[in-house]
């Protein structure tokens, strides 16, 4: 109990103060709350008095804005206005102005039909004036208008072939003038570094023998040894009265060089029968055919080229016994090559393609005696076959001008060609083949009217023509020169070229009595 007494009383003093403490803190916060009131509601004030005077601030510089606006719509309405006016005011001027414009054309289009028909009226008296006249000239001239207009035309025609041919002897003098020289000079230069050996070869070799009795030996027993050995070489083997020599004939220059390298042989030897004859003859054909594919190594080593097929080389190697008028091919073929290398680098040409062309411009001499066809088209499809180049199939297509050339170097190739054929004693031919080669020459120039004479000198390389000076005058002789020229290259074959020469003489004769 006296344990008890103390903690209630304790237990009442708590309540008592948190009652006590309760109605202190309320007073407080009522206090405070109240405060807070006043200063919200100060506050309140403040924001009221503020946003009225931002709301009467607002509302004027609207009114300003509002008024600013009005003046510049104002402004640029009246702009406007004066736009549109000035704008009227100038369609209404151009509209005056294309009015007169229209009254004025319809003013000249009416002067213009008047004078159209006063044209066409005056244009009607002019050909009645003018068939009065025809007419009259008819009766005066007594030729019809058709036998005018052929007369007329004659003379047209008369006096423009004058014209045309004084003008084509003016352009050819200057163009001789300024091309001559400089031709001239690259052709001579090109021909004095290059200055080729020429053999004159025929169809037949001849071997020595040490006696004449060695002919009985080469004939056999009833001739066996001789058929032998030209069935064995394809070629005619000739023993006649020619002291101490046998004859060896075949247009195959190859069968030809191994008869007489086996005939030579044999003779060495001294043993000659059927089965030794052919023993040699297979050896010679060994050695020539090495003899062969040397020469053609030693052909393109020579000009410096590479890359030729082996084929290509052989057949090279093959000119060396095959001859054109007496003109060994190889040394020709070489002689072209180093001619156009020459021209070519003296016109800024390709160097190497006019050795490969010139060298093997003459390919097809090689193997024309066994395929059909001219040399330079079996050339060309040799080339093709090979794997030549097109431009040097075009030279070689074109060195005798039977197509077009597509190259400088193909032109070079050509003329390297001329001038090696056309060197003196390069090339002959036989007296029959020379005698009508003449004979058709004058033939030629004698065939066109207002020649006289004719005649064929050095060797068949000119022609002088003689024309009657009252059929051909001083500028038609150009005119005839070139149509004998023409005629020429079309109807003949010759090496080299024909200076053709036309001569127009006039001669005054008198006599004093």
């Amino acid at each position: 109990m006296d344990v008890l007494l103390p903690i209630l009383i304790g237990v009442g003093a708590a309540g008592v103060g948190l009652v006590a403490g309760y109605f202190y803190r309320k007073r407080v916060a009522e206090a405070k709350i109240a405060k807070a009131e006043q200063v919200v509601k100060r506050m309140v004030e403040e924001a009221q008095k503020r946003a009225e005077a931002l709301r009467k601030e607002t509302v004027l510089e609207a009114k300003e804005e509002v008024h600013r606006l009005r003046n510049e719509f104002e402004k640029e309405s009246r702009e406007r206005r004066n736009e549109f006016q000035r704008a009227e005011k100038r369609v209404l001027q151009r509209e005056e102005f294309l009015d007169k414009k229209l009254e004025s054309l319809e003013q000249r289009e009416e002067n213009a039909s008047k004078r159209q028909k006063e044209i066409a009226k005056a244009q009607e008296q002019v050909e009645n004036l003018h068939k009065k006249q025809l007419e009259e000239l008819e009766k005066i001239s007594a030729m019809s208008r058709d036998e005018a207009k052929v007369l007329l035309i004659q003379n047209v025609e008369k006096d423009t072939r004058h014209e045309m041919a004084g003008l084509v002897r003016d352009i050819e003098a200057k163009a001789k003038e300024e091309a001559e020289k400089k031709a001239r000079n690259i052709v001579g230069l090109a021909i004095q570094k290059c200055a080729a050996d020429h053999v004159a070869e025929t169809t037949v070799s001849v071997v020595p023998l040490p006696s004449d009795e060695m002919k009985g030996r080469i004939i056999g027993r009833e001739g066996r040894n001789i058929r032998a050995l030209e069935t064995a070489t394809g070629i005619d083997l000739i023993i006649d009265d020619t002291p101490e020599a046998v004859i060896l004939s075949g247009f195959d220059p190859v069968r030809r060089e191994v008869a007489r390298i086996a005939l030579e042989r044999l003779i060495l030897d001294g043993r000659i029968h059927p089965a030794k004859i052919e023993e040699m003859v297979e050896k010679a054909r060994k050695d020539v055919d090495e003899q062969i594919k040397e020469a053609g190594e030693q052909a393109v080593f020579e000009i410096g080229l590479h890359n030729i097929h082996p084929e290509l080389t052989k057949l090279l190697g093959r000119l060396k016994y095959r001859t054109s008028y007496g003109q060994n091919v190889l040394k020709h073929s070489l002689e072209v090559a180093h001619l156009a290398a020459m021209m070519a680098g003296e016109l800024g040409g390709d160097i190497m393609l006019a050795k490969r062309s010139g060298l093997l411009h003459d390919i097809g001499k090689a193997v024309d005696h066994e395929v059909e066809g001219p040399h330079v088209e079996i050339g060309a499809n040799l080339a093709k076959k090979y794997g030549e180049s097109s431009d040097v199939i075009n030279a070689i297509a074109a060195h005798h001008g039977d197509v077009d050339t597509t190259t400088l170097e193909a032109v070079l190739v050509q003329a390297g060609d001329a001038v090696s054929a056309a060197r003196p004693g390069a090339r002959r031919e036989t007296l029959v083949n020379y005698i009508k080669r003449l004979e058709k020459l004058e033939e030629i120039a004698n065939s066109f009217e207002g020649v006289e004479k004719s005649f064929a000198i050095q060797a068949g390389r000119e022609i002088r023509i003689i024309v009657k000076p009252e059929n051909i005058n001083d500028e038609g002789i150009l005119l005839v020169a070139k149509e004998i020229v023409k005629k020429i290259e079309t109807e003949m074959d010759y090496p080299g070229q024909i200076k053709v020469n036309v001569i127009r003489e006039t001669r005054a004769v008198e006599y004093a009595k």
